[in-house]
């Protein structure tokens, strides 16, 4: 490499790491800003997910010469008036599912404490303590430090719950606001952002955003039926097997289906659970009912809905749910993928409309 080269890089990686160091040192610059966006994120990804869901409806109407705003507003009063239908039918058992929930975990944590202590005790346990490498007695303490630590354990994961609840509370009064001016001024978009481009090329310009726009709203679209697919037939199967909390598990398995290939154990776990407390053949058939779900939801259900749209590739999948998870945990999990094809689709619309203003701008060198 020339010298003038080495001493051009060297200089560059210097001054790179002398910017990472001075940001280490001026964290506290940042945290405003990291609190903004983090509270903004949440509104933002809710209003825009539900934009390409009403966005078609709002067209349609619009088509039928009925006023965009009018169209957006009377959308509004149709879904607030299934939603106020829906928790009419579904709220008081969702409400009286809870409620018993609620109830029923000082008594599931005795449960789990007495088979934990059963379990220690047990000829299968006695084997297991008389193979090579196994300390009975490391065991027996990690049997019983988990034993102990479960209620608290159970406490901080509903003190997580409603902070969970209360972000999603602002978000429930945050997003309407968002949503109606996304859905009245969000078709001028496009237009305005291919005033970048020169004349002849904002045709195409246009047509990246068509296209943009048609991948994320048959995705975002697709993967809604689907949880509604999943979490219905969970709903429909734990209720014919008679287990307990089925609309609560139900609605777990439903959220739990966005994360892609954990997912499903992560959705069938506090199924199984219940199950388990009551009988191993009521967990058997928990695990049945969710395996037949999510067979027929991959099999054909996901095939013919989404397709191969967003395609990523599985290690992609598996690096963003590890690093989201130990970040966000579960919310972050859910959050992860979907986040990142919507991100993905973006960059590699925006891309192309940069190559497509360097093509321009070439082909005028070349004149």
């Amino acid at each position: 490499m020339p010298k003038s080269k080495l001493q051009f890089w060297t200089l560059e990686i210097l001054l790179l790491l002398l910017i990472i160091f001075v940001c280490t040192k001026v964290t506290f610059l940042f945290h405003p800003i990291i609190s903004f966006t983090t509270t903004l994120f949440l509104p933002m990804l809710a209003a825009g997910i539900l934009f390409f869901i009403f966005s078609p409806v709002v067209k349609f109407l619009e088509k039928n010469r009925i006023p965009r705003t009018l169209s957006i507003l009377i959308i509004y009063l149709v879904f607030i008036g299934l939603f106020i239908l829906l928790f009419a039918l579904v709220g008081p058992l969702l409400s009286q599912q809870v409620q018993d929930l609620f109830k029923s975990v000082p008594a599931y944590t005795i449960q789990i404490s007495q088979y934990i202590e059963s379990l220690s005790h047990s000829k299968w346990f006695t084997w297991v303590m008389t193979q090579e490498y196994i300390s009975m007695e490391k065991i027996r303490q990690a049997l019983t430090d988990f034993s102990t630590s479960l209620p608290q354990n159970i406490t901080s994961s509903l003190t997580q719950l409603l902070g969970v609840v209360t972000n999603i509370t602002l978000t429930v009064i945050t997003v309407p606001f968002i949503l109606f001016y996304m859905l009245k001024d969000g078709h001028k978009f496009p237009g305005m952002a291919v005033k970048v481009l020169p004349v002849v090329y904002r045709k195409e310009g246009l047509k990246i955003f068509a296209d943009l726009y048609n991948t994320l709203a048959a995705y975002i679209q697709g993967q809604l039926i689907i949880c509604i697919f999943v979490g219905t037939g969970c709903f429909i199967g734990f209720s014919l097997i008679g287990l307990n909390y089925a609309l609560i598990l139900g609605l777990t398995v439903a959220v739990a289906n966005i994360i892609p290939y954990l997912g499903p154990f992560i959705g069938a776990t506090p199924a199984v659970i219940i199950g388990l407390l009551e009988s191993p053949t009521k967990a058997l058939l928990a695990a049945v009912v969710v395996t037949v779900v999510q067979q027929i939801d991959g099999n054909l259900v996901s095939p013919l809905i989404i397709g191969k749209r967003l395609n990523t590739h599985p290690l992609t999948i598996i690096l963003l749910l590890i690093g989201a998870g130990s970040f966000g945990g579960i919310l972050g999990m859910i959050l992860a993928v979907p986040t990142y094809a919507v991100l993905k689709a973006v960059f590699l619309n925006v891309v192309r409309l940069v190559r497509l203003r360097m093509r321009y701008q070439n082909e005028n060198k070349g004149k």
